[in-house]
């Protein structure tokens, strides 16, 4: 009847006092505001179906919507999820993330899609991947077995278990699962994918090379030049140069402008300066790389700031690469200085197995980016706390208390005795289950803050985000990560978690 005031109004009343659970007028409400013109409500009650609806009956008519809406307000659309295709919005934002190089924040995203879905394999094993360049190897391994309990066949995870059996050296698992992985023939394209490179990463390149060869005789990817980089570099790595060669020429033919399929072709000429093994990544080598950037002068630090494929490379080489690669790699993060350069190069000097010249040279960069020296592992005070981590006991360092100081000193006039109570058995309680793992505080106040703020919604006392983080001395997004994170490790009641939703979700 044309009406869409009226139809509204019963829509709300439905979701009001009858069905909250009847999604679908949402859906409705969005067409009615959308023929009234009233496109800012449209989108609002549109994002609302697409992210609380579980059946996605308007799913592609939604889809639609969406981008007429996206037309009329000559912006994109605000979607965090779509429930009914069960987080593949998050799980899409996720990969991006990890592909530049952003593995924290992939992780934390990966680690609420698997709560709230627990059946979300592909999200679980990229939580799993994440963890391992992050350097989590226990808690990697640990995201692995989840996978496999569920679906003891999932080749994900049987490949990324065979990349951690090398990892740890473990040659007796790693040749039963290779003998499983080499008779193993996928039929989906995503499959054969991640078949090849795990046996590229673990050395099987003869493997490799049958499985990219397969990859390039279908239509739809015959037209990538990373697949025929890869199919060359598994080719050469196997001792085809001719075949190797043919790949790279045409490589260079699909994408002329890159100048990396060039690059190798006149490095095979030159035979790569011996029996060398090639990295299965589609960039320069990264002594290639940086001898460019350097010759480029002031554009060179840019290009590495803001080029989300150079960051992932970075990551990957810290991990694999040599230790010339290495040391490389840590001086032109030195050029990024930011906070996750520190989060990096931080896990980088946990790890036991790095040699004491390149951890010599990560402290330089983090004392030169503002990391005092007491913070950094492998001091005095690193040592200390991994000789106490070794016996099994958690080292209680100063560091770790400042943080239940510090906010107990800002809640000192504005909180009573159960509150202060509850900062410190959270705080405890987060450290604890952590453990060994326990974060490195660079800032204690951005901790500090976080605590305040549960505690403050705890106990139905009034305090916002910007509130608490001005108090500290820190910004919002430090506050509203950090409570993420304590939230998700210590698994606040139900009646705490309801207070605390909303509040997330408008971050």
């Amino acid at each position: 009847m044309g009406d869409y005031e009226g139809s509204n109004a019963v829509l709300a009343h439905i979701l009001e006092h009858v069905d909250a659970t009847m999604t679908e007028c949402y859906f409705y409400m969005a067409n009615n505001y959308a023929n009234m013109e009233n496109f800012e409500e449209a989108e609002r009650a549109l994002v609302t179906y697409l992210e609380e609806d579980p059946a996605g009956q308007f799913l592609d008519e939604a889809e639609e919507m969406m981008e007429l809406l996206q037309y009329e307000l000559k912006r994109p659309t605000k979607l965090s999820r779509i429930k009914s295709r069960g987080g593949i919005v998050e799980h899409e934002r996720a990969r991006s993330l990890m592909e530049e190089g952003k593995f924290g924040q992939a992780a934390e995203l990966l680690e609420g899609i698997v709560k709230e879905d627990p059946d979300f394999l592909a999200a679980r094993n990229n939580l799993s991947l994440a963890y391992y360049y992050m350097g989590l190897f226990r808690k990697a391994k640990e995201t692995i077995g989840e996978v496999l309990s569920l679906e003891p066949g999932n080749l994900h995870g049987l490949c990324n278990l065979a990349v951690f059996y090398q990892h740890e050296g473990d040659t007796e698992a790693l040749d039963g699962m290779m003998k499983m992985l080499e008779v193993t023939v996928p039929f989906h394209q995503e499959h054969v994918f991640k078949l090849a490179t795990t046996m590229g990463i673990l050395g099987r390149h003869e493997a490799a090379y049958g499985h990219f060869r397969r990859l390039l005789k279908d239509d739809e990817l015959n037209d990538d030049p990373s697949l025929y980089h890869y199919t060359a570099v598994a080719a050469y790595n196997s001792g085809r140069s001719k075949e190797a060669a043919r790949y790279w020429s045409t490589a260079m033919k699909l994408d002329p402008e890159s100048g990396i399929p060039r690059f190798y072709l006149d490095q095979l000429k030159e035979g790569f300066g011996g029996s060398v093994k090639l990295s299965y990544q589609y960039h320069l080598p990264f002594e290639e790389q940086l001898k460019r950037w350097e010759k480029d002068g002031e554009g060179m630090s840019e290009e590495i700031k803001n080029n989300p494929l150079i960051r992932s490379s970075f990551s990957w080489a810290l991990r694999y690469g040599d230790s010339g690669t290495k040391l490389q790699v840590i001086r032109a993060l030195a050029w990024i200085a930011d906070d996750e350069v520190k989060e990096t190069l931080m896990t980088f000097l946990e790890d036991p197995d790095v040699l004491s010249e390149l951890k010599a040279e990560a402290r330089r960069v983090l004392r030169d980016l503002g990391v005092e020296s007491s913070e950094l592992p492998g001091t005095a005070v690193g040592a200390a706390a991994y000789r106490e981590v070794a016996a099994g006991l958690p080292k209680w360092t100063g560091t770790l208390q400042s943080v239940v100081d510090k906010a107990l000193k800002s809640m000192e006039t504005v909180a009573d005795r159960a509150q202060k109570n509850h900062v410190q058995q959270l705080w405890h309680q987060f450290i604890n289950k952590l453990y060994p793992e326990t974060p490195l505080i660079r800032q204690a106040e951005g901790w500090s803050a976080a605590l305040e703020y549960l505690t403050a919604k705890k106990h139905g006392r009034a305090l916002t985000y910007q509130e608490v983080a001005q108090r500290y001395g820190v910004s919002v997004s430090t506050v509203s990560r950090n409570v993420k994170r304590i939230d998700s490790v210590c698994s606040l009641d139900e009646e705490s978690d309801d207070i605390f939703r909303p509040f997330t979700e408008n971050i």
